[in-house]
């Protein structure tokens, strides 16, 4: 494997975990935590989620792939994988 090809599967693998790795980074940061249970309980988990998944397309500039039902994350039971544009 070159390091080219290394490179590439590390992006690739991040770039499908990236809302995992989102909202494992919400969890792990208490101000972060406390903001979004506020807003759960002010609007619903639904909405939230899937504004948090658009923003994270636009910033990242990628685009949606299959489902995955095994994240890390406590506060997602499935979350969809994304491939860079």
């Amino acid at each position: 494997m070159t390091i080219e090809q290394f490179a590439q599967k590390v992006t690739d693998k991040f770039n499908e975990e990236l809302t995992d790795l989102v909202f494992q980074y919400i969890e792990n940061n208490g101000d972060l935590m406390h903001d979004y249970l506020r807003l759960v309980s002010d609007k619903d988990l639904e909405t939230v989620n899937k504004v948090l998944d658009r923003k994270i397309k636009e910033k990242f500039g990628v685009e949606n792939l299959d489902r995955s039902n095994n994240p890390k994350s406590k506060l997602i039971q499935s979350y969809t994988k994304h491939v860079a544009k």
